[in-house]
């Protein structure tokens, strides 16, 4: 009578192996315009057997056609591509898909450029040297609806609650002015900007002059000076 209320066995070996039900499956598509940084993330992705990369995209044009097509749960989107990027194309992804999970992977460090994706409709931020440890955990808490970002951005998210907009100078600037002088406060070239962000010399020129106006300054040393003093750029960054 006891064989009665016997079941068969499952072997370890094959319940270790099963794949995750397909409704816990997180499909994402990668969007960086570097090869080897996607073939990168696919490697560090190809243990991750809840994970499914469905789609590619090198410039902001195949993002938002991906987009559009749907079939995905979560973007990992770099926020330096050509054609439209970042901040502007996270506002244009939120408005066409409001539920689509955004996770911004980024060789940016500042703070500041987290904060303005964060406000712009990203849930999550990871530099690119952060990812070969933290990619896969941030996937999984974005995809899950939670945020992803780090003790510094969060206490720059709320010094931004807490400061009004007037008192500190480079609120005054757009986002892609504020992209242009930090890579200025940075050390890079007018012509290394350019290269850079998918721009002619002139427009970044044109940027230039304009921030520089904003904030009432005439020389690149008093924006040092200032992005420092300001926690916007590490003194002994190169």
């Amino acid at each position: 009578m006891l064989r009665l209320f016997l079941t068969p066995a499952v072997p370890l070996t094959l319940r270790s192996r099963a794949q995750p039900d397909c409704h816990s499956m997180i499909r994402i598509v990668i969007a960086d315009d570097h090869t080897i940084m996607r073939e990168g993330l696919k490697r560090i992705l190809d243990g991750a057997l809840d994970i499914d990369i469905v789609g590619e995209a090198i410039n902001g044009f195949e993002v938002l056609s991906h987009v559009r097509q749907g079939g995905f749960d979560l973007l990992l989107l770099d926020l330096s591509m050509p054609g439209r990027s970042g901040v502007d194309l996270i506002r244009q992804i939120r408005s066409e898909a409001p539920k689509l999970a955004i996770l911004i992977l980024t060789m940016h460090e500042e703070e500041q450029y987290a904060v303005r994706a964060i406000r712009a409709g990203a849930q999550g931020y990871l530099t690119k040297e952060s990812a070969g440890t933290q990619l896969v955990g941030a996937i999984r808490k974005v995809a899950s609806g939670r945020p992803y970002i780090s003790t510094e951005v969060a206490e720059q998210l709320a010094l931004n609650i807490m400061t009004p907009n007037e008192q500190l100078l480079h609120k005054q600037l757009s986002d892609r002015e504020f992209e242009v002088f930090s890579l200025l406060v940075g050390g890079k070239s007018i012509t290394e900007i350019a290269n850079s962000l998918h721009l002619s010399v002139k427009t970044v020129s044109t940027h230039k002059t304009r921030i520089m106006q904003k904030m009432g300054m005439s020389s690149l040393s008093e924006m040092v000076q200032y992005a420092v003093a300001h926690r916007l750029l590490s003194p002994f960054k190169a």
